[in-house]
């Protein structure tokens, strides 16, 4: 799906988002029930389709009415190029999206069953070559920005270092841990304006696991007394449950939608929240739009061709 010609009276009202994070190309393969151990399974279908959370990511906030960067690295290899020319469809600026000389593209193998569960094998290849001294390279591009974006599919002490710039440089930062394994280190949750994690990830870094708006309201209490200035959980078909630093919380409802496929989400939410932020919105609004738009994005198969443009988003 290629980008939206913008409309020339919104043009003047877009903010600035940068996206530090990965890329890859999925791979996926849909079969009757996941294979067992050394088991050859036939499968029924497979697509080739531009990923990653840092990809993703990027093009919501694009489509949904952001002017974007990507940060980040690919390969020198056919994947890298068919990611790279994605984006710059989107009008994203691709500056500072490096070439890697020693990586191949970094990919996602993928195992979709008929009840749609999902066995996933990531393999970050060019993704790793995101350091330090790339963000220190690219300041003045984070200078620029409105939004920081960042997620956890690039090395940890990059994560990092774009939210120490992102701090030091007065800009708003977002932090969406996923993957999340474990814990985040102390010192990271100060650097953090927006930390957005999903029920499973929000369970791991507080300790608190969450089958309700209620668990999640104690999980996003944890998490801000670490020192994230707002903690936004979101849960699905559930809403969000918002912990914003001037209240005590909300449990907001999802707009209800048929959905079929509710792959990047998340990513929608994001990108969307993170659009509407630095176009200067309220962040009850940015929060409603981000919704808003990952309901579209859910009644749509895909990743990154679910995600909606503006102009679809209900006002």
């Amino acid at each position: 799906m290629s980008a939206e010609p913008a409309n020339p009276a919104d043009v003047e009202r877009r903010g600035r988002v940068v996206v530090v994070g990965s890329l890859n190309m999925d791979l996926v393969a849909r079969a009757p029930r996941l294979p067992k151990p050394g088991e050859t399974l036939a499968g029924h279908a497979f697509a080739q389709v531009p990923g990653g959370k840092g990809g993703n990511q990027a093009v919501a906030a694009a489509r949904l009415g952001a002017n974007v960067a990507m940060l980040g690295f690919v390969g020198d290899d056919p994947n890298g190029a068919t990611l790279r020319r994605g984006l710059e469809a989107e009008s994203i600026d691709c500056a500072a999206l490096g070439t890697s000389t020693s990586a191949p593209t970094g990919v996602a193998l993928i195992i979709v069953d008929d009840a749609s569960q999902n066995a996933i094998v990531i393999i970050a290849g060019s993704n790793a070559d995101v350091t330090p001294a790339t963000i220190e390279r690219h300041e003045a591009l984070l200078a620029a920005a409105d939004v920081i974006v960042c997620q956890l599919e690039t090395p940890p002490e990059s994560v990092r270092a774009a939210l120490a710039a992102g701090r030091r440089l007065g800009k708003t930062t977002i932090l969406n841990p996923a993957p999340a394994a474990t814990t985040l280190p102390g010192d990271w949750f100060a650097l953090v304006d927006y930390l957005i994690p999903n029920e499973l990830e929000a369970a791991t870094l507080s300790g608190i696991d969450i089958a309700t708006p209620d668990d999640a309201r104690r999980a996003a209490a944890a998490l801000h007394q670490k020192g994230a200035r707002n903690v936004i959980v979101t849960l699905g078909s559930k809403g969000v449950f918002a912990l914003l630093e001037d209240g005590e919380g909300e449990h907001l409802s999802a707009p209800s939608v048929r959905a079929i496929d509710t792959t990047a989400a998340g990513d929608t939410f994001i990108g969307g929240f993170a659009a509407e932020l630095a176009r200067g919105s309220a962040v009850a609004a940015a929060i409603t739009f981000g919704q808003r738009a990952a309901a579209v994005a859910v009644t749509r198969e895909g990743a990154q061709p679910s995600i909606p443009h503006r102009s679809e988003i209900a006002t």
